[in-house]
């Protein structure tokens, strides 16, 4: 474990565990409050986020800013982090050796910021973190808890993208963390 968020960041941008970084321009290790009592994971870094560094930042992640403002939400009082630090090849499901490989590096950052709810965004999220057995369309919207932490499964921003019915669902379930944020 890291007590200190330059350590743990610098052995992240250092990490070779996998064939991830064969392809990196940057390591996409996380953004926002380190403090926050909300977090996000996504599954992994696109073509913007690899160019630039930070999670969330291309289409999905600018129709995710979207729908925070929409329920009241500001990007910088929240955590966003992904399952892979490194972007997999034409943005493809991170392998499981490689989801292993940076999985550490999430606990950490997850200890680190100490948060009450973490928003699961897609399945790749929502399986790396509850388990296999888990999917998306039946756990979206539910509420989780593991660890003294609330889990909340819901859309990626990109299958948002894909799928525009899917945007009432997502607004909800942020609506719903909102809910018990509030509490």
């Amino acid at each position: 474990m890291y007590d200190n968020w330059e350590q743990l960041e610098a052995e992240a941008k250092q990490c070779r565990k996998c064939k991830l970084c064969q392809n990196r321009n940057h390591v996409v290790f996380g953004t926002g409050n380190k403090n926050a009592k909300l977090m996000f994971i996504g599954e992994g870094p696109g073509a913007d986020e690899d160019m630039q560094g930070i999670p969330f930042v291309g289409k999905a992640g600018k129709l995710m800013n979207m729908a925070f403002e929409a329920v009241g939400l500001k990007r910088e009082d929240v955590y966003i982090a992904n399952i892979v630090k490194c972007r997999p090849p034409s943005n493809r499901n991170p392998e499981d050796d490689e989801a292993q490989a940076c999985l550490n590096y999430l606990r950490n950052q997850v200890i680190l910021v100490k948060p009450e709810i973490i928003v699961l965004l897609g399945s790749v999220a929502l399986k790396n973190i509850l388990g296999k057995e888990y999917g998306i369309t039946a756990s979206r919207g539910k509420w989780f808890e593991k660890k003294g932490i609330s889990y909340m499964p819901t859309w990626h921003p990109a299958a948002l993208l894909r799928d525009e019915t899917k945007k009432i669902d997502f607004i909800k379930d942020l609506k719903e963390v909102m809910k018990r944020m509030e509490k």
